[in-house]
Parts: C-alpha cells; structure tokens; sequence
C-alpha cells in the first residue's frame, strides 16, 4: 500500500512553476547512512556489475549492454574488466598510476593517478572524461550529496531484487530519478541502481550488483597492467 500512495503523490512534487518541493524521509536517509558506513568499513571486494544504457543514434533511443568485473583493495587499488556492446576496456590503478587498455584495440595509455581510489576516480573524470561504472555508491560522502542534489528522498519500503530483499529508495529533483536497492542484512550492499532522466529522451541506466566478494584476499598483481604481446602506447589529451 506504501508504494501505491507514493505512486500516486509524486507526480505533484514538481508541480507548479518549477519550484521544487523539499520532501526527505528520515528512513531513507538512515538506511543510506548505513549502506555507506558498511562500505566505509570494507578493506577489499569484488563484484559483477551488470549494466544497462539507453543511448540516440540515427535510428533512435537504443539499449546496450556491459558486464564488469571489478575488485578493489582500499584504499588505493582497482582493476575493472568492462565488456560490452561497444567497448572492451580494462583499467587497473595500483596506487600511483592508471592504466587504460582497450582490448578490441590492443592499446594502452598510463597516467600518473593520486593515492587513493575516491580521489582518482574524480581526478580521472574531471581531466579526461573517464566514467567509473556505479561508482558513487562508494564515496563516503554519498548521502550527503545526494541530499544536496536531490530535493525529494524517500523510502518506497522493501523489495525482492534476484531473491534478496533490499530497502528501495528514491532520490528525485527536476532533471532525473535515482533509485536504489539495498540488501536488508546486516551488511548492507547496494544490489541495484536505476537512473531515470525526465529530459530529452528519457534515457534510462541501470546497474546490477552480483557475486559480491567482501574483505577477500585479492593480490596486488591484479592491479599491476601487463601489456599483452604487440600491445600499442598511446597518448590521451586532456579535456579543456
């Protein structure tokens, strides 16, 4: 009944002449704050992410799909194995620097990276446009920016997500909707991610988090890039 009501009232939050109207629900807020304390407590995991993305071309909006696997060790380790409709591509951070190898392509480009993954991460996507895949639910600060970006969050009550039962909430202002599943355990993982746009074409993502791996041994040579025989260096610009 919960979410009937829900479905029925937030059409009207944005209502009116574009002013947004501040609706933030206590318990959502408190099971965000304990997804992200839980993952502030991880010293290593690994994952599966599987993903969905709508994108224009000339025949119109297309859905296109990936499969990553990544695993990291914090504070200043990641490796994401990303294959997919349009792209195989690898990326391995080992703490002092970033490699990028396109497999399809058989080359590789290698920047000097900060010292821990939240920072990388943002360096990486603020000089050269790189995008990590689900990344946000990993920072820290996650509910905090998602209370400074989104006007109205609310808790749309339990759900049953590939036979786990998660928490689902709903994170809404006037550009898009973000909604995430998190598992009703003790270790609270995020177990879904769906973003909705309400401009343009109405672009939906979405992202599956599967066979998690908490606080297992992962050695660093996972992390350290080997080129492949006949593998090309390159060099990428940074944007502007």
């Amino acid at each position: 009944m919960k979410k009937c009501l829900l479905a029925l009232f937030l059409p009207f939050l944005f209502l009116g002449y574009g002013q947004e109207i501040s609706v933030v629900d206590s318990a959502a807020v408190k099971k965000l704050d304990e997804m992200g304390e839980y993952m502030g407590t991880l010293q290593s995991c690994k994952f599966t992410l599987e993903r969905s993305i709508d994108e224009m071309d000339l025949y119109g909006l297309q859905k296109h799909f990936y499969t990553d696997e990544i695993s990291m060790v914090g504070p200043d380790k990641m490796m994401v194995k990303s294959r997919g409709t349009h792209h195989d591509k690898d990326y391995y951070y080992n703490g002092s620097r970033f490699v990028y190898y396109s497999a399809s392509e058989n080359n590789f480009c290698v920047l000097p990276a900060p010292d821990n993954i939240i920072k990388m991460i943002d360096s990486l996507h603020e000089n050269f446009g790189i995008r990590f895949p689900a990344a946000d639910v990993f920072y820290p600060s996650v509910t905090d920016d998602l209370l400074a970006e989104f006007p109205v969050i609310l808790y749309l009550g339990e759900d049953m997500i590939d036979g786990k039962e998660c928490s689902q909430i709903l994170a809404s202002n006037n550009k898009m909707n973000v909604q995430l599943w998190i598992e009703n355990k003790e270790e609270p993982l995020p177990i879904k991610l769906v973003i909705i746009h309400k401009d343009g074409n109405q672009d939906h993502y979405e992202a599956t988090f599967t066979n998690w791996q908490v606080n297992t041994k992962i050695a660093d040579s996972v992390f350290n890039f080997l080129p492949p025989e006949d593998a090309r260096l390159i060099n990428i610009m940074a944007k502007k």
